[in-house]
């Protein structure tokens, strides 16, 4: 390209964008593109990836056909690019949710020459309606946005992505770029392979952006109120809230709005007009809070997002990367805040189950690497880079949670030592579940069947424990002594450095994972409540329920468990108005055991001179919520309890979860249609007699004291049961 055309690629930027200058890799980006040649882009969010191909498009002669995977996104780009024009039809997209004469317009401005970007969606290029129009257009290149779509290991994986190649060559081939903000080694390489091009100019950025700090915080069952806490803290500034599911973006968002905080839902189930109105009242600051599914986002020009919240850990690191690049893209700040549960990773690993077992096996590596970055006390800077394939050489960054609150180190050059010798001695073939299994001394099926309980390893660092070997291998992966084959499962190969440290080993210092309970709720259950604000108001309401329990000959915990005396000695509820909004506690248990907790409470408040922490209470809306009122319906008319999961979606255990919910907070339902259905009489009996003489209702307690013969929905039936005849 001579000095002419480059000179016209800067006076375009600022003519028709306002900007003096390229950012990063952009101007080289964009030479190479009006140059013909295929331009992969590997870029963090917010880096101007966008603009690598919106200027090249109005340059060029034709249209440049952008294949986006999201109608929010396409929308949010046309209009972006209709106020840099005095053209409105200088942008088109064509998708499912145009009228026929819309997209009879959108044909016209393209064939004439007036449409110079047409942004569409993967599925609609395989349409031949589309594919006979796009033959007859001119077109400059294509562009592929999201490109990490295309791959099966990358973190939203979409199957129409792979088709693309072979459409390109049926409509006219012409140079490709293709971007994304998030992508591995092995998921860049992947999607070059899959749209023919390997030979592309590779431009990538660093993914460090050092305006974001990163923390994990423990998920336990009060993190609706911290959520309230935070987003009060940062009144008037705009944040996200991340949640793997549908349901629980409704119902966090009915608690958001119960507690004055402008919030509003995004998800797929959503029709599109309502999910667009919602989007524009964020990008509008008409609201402070979107609680979202993953869907929300991507490609959002929003620069001002100052904290992403993740109410449950994503499904890999990719999606977190990419999640969390949504906060401050104007460089200013950008607070990024996850909420971390072993169980929760448990549960999105069973979800897999039914899958082809390759996608299960990818699923599950991913889930590992997710895991490691919860738990690790390495600063997660570091820990980020490094899944990307890149290099921080700093020690701290100064900006996470762990680098402002270092753990004490420890030397581990022996425990290094021995695993680098059982990688070796292993043939490097496994992975490194399989490496603490063996150190632990765990006879697992996969162990007895290589029959390496009979090695000398085995069980021989069982004193050491699983939080630290696994400390080990993480670090040792990040120091480079060994690495992780990803595309081969996970499988652990030993590097040359780490060859050369069994030769002359040195010092090798490791902090220790952060611990985090595999089960906060029951944690807590189990713990008698020892977090509660005011252990002196825990305790006497302890008693208070005792004596009530002896009074009514129901055990304590049909009264109310644990956590919710735990929330009551916390925000000090002096009426029955505010007793029902203690979780677990609704109106029917508000009415029939508060009033002598309230008086107790009263009393305690005024004695003590206590300020009650208004600002701190909870307002919940479960009890209202459209799921529950539902199953209560279906209930009543004794509709198959499976049968209720089927319909609303639900696993059956989650749906258990929503039961227990319901009877927990005072409503009184009757499912006996179904359990005499599904369990014997003598075993329903045994069940029975057991909670009427149990101090918990602990379901942990009840499978180890009924023995395995009683599976867990069987206890967790009769414990519904027996709460709602007793307690309700």
């Amino acid at each position: 390209m001579d000095i002419v055309a480059r000179d016209i690629l800067s006076d375009k930027l600022k003519q028709q964008f306002g900007f003096d200058s390229f950012k990063g890799n952009q101007k080289a980006i964009m030479e190479n593109l009006l140059a013909g040649k295929d331009t992969f882009v590997l870029m963090p969010t917010g880096g101007g990836k966008s603009l690598c191909y919106q200027l090249p498009a109005l340059l060029l002669e034709g249209t440049a056909i952008i294949i986006s995977p999201l109608i929010a996104l396409m929308k949010n780009q046309v209009d972006a690019m209709r106020n840099f024009s005095e053209e409105d039809g200088i942008a088109h997209f064509l998708n499912s949710s145009l009228s026929k004469n819309a997209i009879e317009q959108v044909k016209d401005d393209v064939l004439s020459g007036k449409t110079k970007l047409l942004y569409v969606a993967p599925e609609s290029l395989t349409k031949d309606e589309y594919i006979d129009f796009l033959r007859r257009a001119t077109i400059s290149f294509y562009a592929i946005d999201e490109a990490h779509c295309i791959s099966e290991w990358g973190h939203d994986f979409r199957p129409e992505y792979r088709r693309i190649r072979p459409i390109i060559n049926e409509i006219s081939v012409h140079a490709l770029i293709a971007l994304t903000a998030t992508a591995t080694p092995k998921v860049q390489h992947d999607i070059q392979k899959n749209l023919g091009m390997t030979d592309a100019t590779v431009f990538k950025s660093s993914f460090n952006r050092p305006n974001l700090y990163y923390e994990i915080r423990p998920k336990d069952i009060n993190i609706d109120r911290e959520i309230i806490r935070y987003i009060r803290a940062h009144e008037g500034k705009s944040g996200i809230i991340y949640c793997l599911s549908r349901r629980k973006v409704e119902e966090l968002t009915n608690i958001l709005v119960a507690n004055n905080i402008k919030a509003l839902p995004y998800h797929a189930g959503m029709d599109t007009q309502q999910r667009t109105a919602n989007q524009d009242a964020f990008l509008m600051e008409k609201v402070d809070v979107i609680v979202a599914t993953i869907a929300f986002g991507m490609g959002i020009d929003k620069p001002d997002v100052r904290y992403v919240i993740h109410y449950d850990m994503p499904k890999s690191l990719e999606g977190y990367y990419q999640e969390t690049g949504r906060a401050g893209r104007d460089g200013g700040e950008g607070l990024c805040i996850a909420f971390y549960s072993h169980k929760d990773l448990q549960k999105l690993e069973k979800f897999m189950q039914g899958k082809p077992i390759a996608e299960q096996e990818i699923g599950k590596q991913l889930l590992i690497e997710t895991t490691a970055y919860a738990e690790t006390s390495v600063c997660r800077r570091k820990v980020l880079l490094h899944y990307f394939g890149e290099i921080y050489h700093e020690e701290s960054c100064g900006n996470c949670d762990n680098c402002l609150n270092p753990k004490k180190q420890i030397e581990a050059k022996e425990y290094l030592l021995t695993i680098l010798e059982i990688v070796v001695l292993l043939h490097e073939q496994f992975k490194a579940e399989y490496l603490v299994d063996l150190l632990l001394g765990n006879k697992t099926s996969e162990i007895q069947c290589y029959k390496h309980e009979a090695l000398e390893a085995f069980g021989s660092g069982k004193d050491e424990g699983e939080r630290t070997w696994n400390a080990v291998i993480r670090q040792a992966i990040i120091a480079g002594y060994i690495s992780k084959e990803i595309e081969n499962y996970g499988i652990l190969r030993i590097t040359d450095k780490g060859r050369d440290f069994l030769v002359a080993p040195q010092s090798f210092k490791i902090t220790e994972d952060n611990e985090f309970s595999t089960d906060a709720d029951e944690a807590l259950l189990q713990s008698g409540g020892t977090s509660a604000a005011d252990p002196v108001l825990y305790s006497m309401m302890k008693d208070l329920r005792k004596r009530i329990s002896k009074r009514m000959d129901i055990p304590p915990f049909v009264i109310f468990q644990d956590p919710s005396l735990e929330a009551m000695a916390t925000t000090y509820p002096i009426s029955i108005e505010e007793l029902q909004n203690i979780p677990g506690v609704g109106n029917g248990k508000a009415k029939r055991y508060g009033i002598e907790f309230i008086e107790l409470i009263k009393r305690h408040v005024k004695e003590n001179e206590i300020e009650r922490p208004e600002d701190l209470r909870v307002r919940t809306v479960a009890n209202k919520s459209k799921v529950k009122v539902a199953i209560i319906q279906r209930i009543d008319r004794k509709i198959a309890l499976d049968e209720i999961a089927l319909t609303s979606g639900l696993e059956f255990s989650e749906l258990l979860d929503e039961i227990e919910a319901i009877v927990y907070s005072g409503t009184r339902i009757n499912i006996d249609y179904f359990v005499k259905d599904v369990i014997d009489e003598e075993r329903m009996a045994e069940i029975y007699d057991y909670f009427k003489d149990s101090e918990t209702d602990s379901l942990s307690e009840a499978l180890d004291t009924l023995g395995d013969s009683f599976s867990e929905d069987e206890i967790r039936l009769i414990r519904i049961k027996f709460l709602s005849e007793m307690a309700n």
